[in-house]
């Protein structure tokens, strides 16, 4: 699972690493939560950055309070739902970041974990995205989710699940070029290889959405 992350890398850091020009400025976020609008690239515009809603609506859904927006797919049963099926064909993304966030469950109860690079560089989860369009407005409203899979060794110490971070530049053009064949992108959906992550204990205050700002990486108190 994935439901908070992190990318405070400043525009001029994302667009040389990504190849990409921000669409507008993006603010650091130290702790991302579901239905913000948060940085990714997508298939039809991988030179662009985009800020887009956190919590997938799929452009079928009629009623929007009522609809999931799931910001997780597990990357074993996308070919199985025909929504997540249809995205895996056509509306892939990368899901811009530097760190994610984990709680441990423990005795003394859910302890959080922050996970980033080795060598704290930013990098792309998979993404799959859609747009809904609202039947009285006509506004368009483009959402994502972040593709899940089974948990690498650091991980596993951690969840059950983590997000699938793309390991290279190579996956990640991959990902999100069209030529690229249904086997092709659902191989890329595995752990990230051991050995890439690290990962500390982090103060409680990440728990709160409304906490956001650098005192939530500052790591927990022994």
């Amino acid at each position: 699972m994935c439901g908070r992350y992190t990318i405070i890398t400043p525009d001029s850091g994302l667009a040389k690493r990504f190849d990409a020009k921000p669409a507008a400025p993006t603010a650091a976020n130290y702790n991302a939560a579901p239905s913000q609008r948060m940085p990714i690239i997508t298939n039809l515009a991988p030179h662009d950055i985009q800020a887009v809603q956190w919590g997938l609506i799929p452009g079928w859904v009629k009623d929007v309070k009522q609809a999931p927006k799931p910001i997780n797919a597990r990357a074993e049963t996308l070919p199985e739902k025909p929504s997540f099926r249809q995205l895996l064909q056509r509306r892939r993304c990368l899901v811009l970041a530097d760190s994610f966030y984990e709680w441990q469950q423990t005795g003394r109860g859910k302890i959080p974990h922050r996970i980033l690079r080795q060598d704290e560089a930013p990098f792309a989860f998979a993404g799959l995205w859609d747009e809904w369009t609202d039947r009285d407005t006509g506004e368009v409203v483009p959402t994502f989710t972040i593709v899940t899979t089974e948990p690498n060794a650091l991980m596993a110490q951690l969840h059950n699940r983590m997000p699938v971070i793309l390991p290279d530049r190579a996956a990640e053009l991959a990902w999100l070029d069209d030529r690229t064949t249904a086997a092709e992108h659902q191989a890329l959906l595995r752990p990230l290889p051991d050995g890439l992550l690290k990962e500390y204990a982090v103060t409680t205050l990440v728990n709160s959405p409304a906490h956001n700002d650098p005192a939530v990486l500052q790591p927990a108190a022994a």
